[in-house]
């Protein structure tokens, strides 16, 4: 990731909202600070990265002709998908130790045999080697391919984009910018935006927040072309399962409203240096707990020199 510095002042602060930047300041002020003003590293994680690794593999299957993209030629794309995202990002061979640590939790469950009089006798297992367990990770990653494949079929898809980047200049507000993992049309100008997820279906309690990040697409598409989307398609690999939404323009209207009123509560927090931590079961997957006041820690110094200015080619959505 690039970025530049620029002194602080309201010129110099970053107009760009994407959806994950949107999303981090609803969950939690504190989060979108640390990662969008600090810049602070994270840890990258197996699950992390194992989406994006699925998310390159189906990027690369819609370059080959349609009546080739079989399930086969896919998995057969993950092992060079992966070395390229290492070459890429060589921080990324860190979940070798996440991984080894969860084997080694289930080899641990996994190697208790009862004895002949009732005792329990441990046998000793081998340590994987690091090819081993990152073999089994591909495969894992593979099975979600499968999971794709009963979906949709994707010889009978021409996308008009793939990690489509999108911008739109609201103004007086923000500058909406986005990247779409797949945009279809028909002939008649309809549009359909498509996600790929590889964790499982949201509840329907929380379907409205996964929406969110696809309606931030489909106004930054209305805005910049003048149609509502037709579809907004998520696509969960992790229990093969879709979620469909048809917006209309009312709502994305609104939705620009919400996304103004997050922009706004940002640029304020950002005038009185003050992001805010918001506790939730969220936090149990943050990287910054040891840097949050409701855990006990302590902020870093607010950057009062120096504030990042947005490369969004580096956002992650």
């Amino acid at each position: 990731m690039t970025t530049q510095t620029a002194p602080f002042s309201a010129e110099a602060r970053t107009r760009s909202l994407s959806p994950s930047r949107a999303a981090d300041f609803k969950d939690c002020p504190l989060l979108y600070r640390l990662r969008t003003i600090d810049r602070l590293p994270q840890r990258p994680s197996a699950a992390a990265a194992r989406g994006t690794l699925v998310h390159a593999v189906l990027e690369r299957l819609y370059d080959i002709p349609a009546a080739a993209r079989t399930v086969e030629r896919a998995k057969a794309m993950v092992s060079a998908e992966w070395e390229k995202l290492l070459e890429a990002e060589p921080d990324l061979q860190q979940i070798v130790s996440e991984l080894r640590d969860r084997a080694t939790k289930d080899d641990s469950e996994r190697t208790v045999d009862p004895d002949i009089d009732g005792r329990d006798q441990h046998r000793y297992v081998a340590p994987d080697s690091d090819g081993d367990v990152i073999g089994r990770w591909l495969i894992s990653a593979s099975g979600l391919l499968d999971s794709y494949f009963t979906l949709e079929d994707p010889t009978r898809i021409e996308p008009v984009g793939r990690e489509l980047m999108v911008e739109f200049d609201l103004g007086d507000g923000p500058v909406l910018r986005g990247i779409i993992d797949r945009l279809d049309a028909t002939p008649d100008g309809d549009l359909r935006v498509v996600d790929y997820k590889t964790g499982v279906t949201p509840r329907e309690a929380f379907e409205a927040k996964a929406l969110f990040q696809m309606k931030f697409y489909a106004l930054v598409l209305y805005r910049t072309h003048g149609v509502v989307p037709r579809q907004l398609r998520l696509l969960y690999l992790g229990d093969q399962d879709m979620l469909s939404y048809a917006p209309d323009a009312e709502e994305l209207d609104r939705f620009e409203r919400t996304l103004r009123a997050i922009w706004a509560a940002i640029q304020a927090s950002i005038d009185k240096q003050e992001f805010r931590p918001s506790p939730s079961r969220l936090c149990a997957w943050c990287d910054y707990q040891a840097l949050c006041p409701a855990w006990g820690g302590t902020p870093p110094p607010y950057p009062v020199t120096a504030i990042p200015v947005d490369n969004p080619a580096a956002e992650p959505d």
